[in-house]
């Protein structure tokens, strides 16, 4: 497992992914890693018609992430530069398995080792979880054009299907802490303790890494 802290904050659609990171990249002084997403050409369309559009978009998340780690572990994790992300890129294997026939999937997933398993791996995880109503209500706020059309229906399955990754990833993955957070209980944007609470657990978490080591 890398040295250098690598963090990525994880959860569905809305929960606040990027919010977490940027504060977390500018407390600790990290490089930020953030996920394109206003990007994809194809994602507009994804959200009207999934089946239509799933492959097409999936791919282009897929190589695009894979760039981005590359790049990530040219530049910052092999320099032992520490990375705060706000995304892992097993997401791609949960949006791609809900969105995929079982043929397309199976395809999507080979490629998907290919292109990631000697890519750098977040050492530390925070999974965000939120409600369905503040997940809702967040991704309204914030008036994304491409998010207009996401169905209440697959957010709450989105939700369910990154609970269930996570405690697989926490079972296969025994030596790389996951640090759960309730996003309907802390508000890190408006309230400096919640912040504080949660910089907090990642120190602590950094520390008996090093410790470790």
């Amino acid at each position: 497992m890398n040295q250098v802290p690598f963090i990525t904050v994880e959860g569905p659609i809305g929960v606040g992914k990027t919010t977490l990171a940027t504060a977390l990249s500018t407390h600790f002084n990290y490089h930020l890693l953030k996920e394109i997403v206003d990007e994809n050409p194809f994602l507009g369309k994804f959200y009207e018609n999934i089946d239509e559009w799933s492959f097409q978009t999936e791919m282009f998340f897929l190589c695009n992430r894979y760039k981005q780690l590359k790049d990530i572990k040219d530049r910052y994790i092999l320099n032992d530069m520490p990375v705060v992300a706000d995304y892992h890129i097993f997401k791609n294997l949960i949006f791609a398995s809900k969105s995929l026939e079982a043929p397309e999937y199976k395809k999507y997933e080979q490629i998907y080792h290919i292109l990631t398993d000697d890519m750098p791996r977040p050492n530390i995880i925070i999974y965000l979880r939120a409600s369905l109503d503040t997940l809702l209500k967040r991704i309204e706020k914030r008036g994304r054009e491409i998010e207009k059309n996401i169905s209440p229906l697959y957010l709450e399955q989105l939700s369910i299907d990154y609970d269930l990754k996570m405690q697989a990833f926490e079972k296969q993955h025994p030596d790389i802490p996951i640090l759960h957070l309730d996003g309907d209980q802390l508000d890190f944007v408006h309230n400096k303790n919640d912040l504080q609470y949660i910089i907090d657990m990642v120190t602590t978490s950094i520390q008996t890494r090093s410790t470790k080591a």
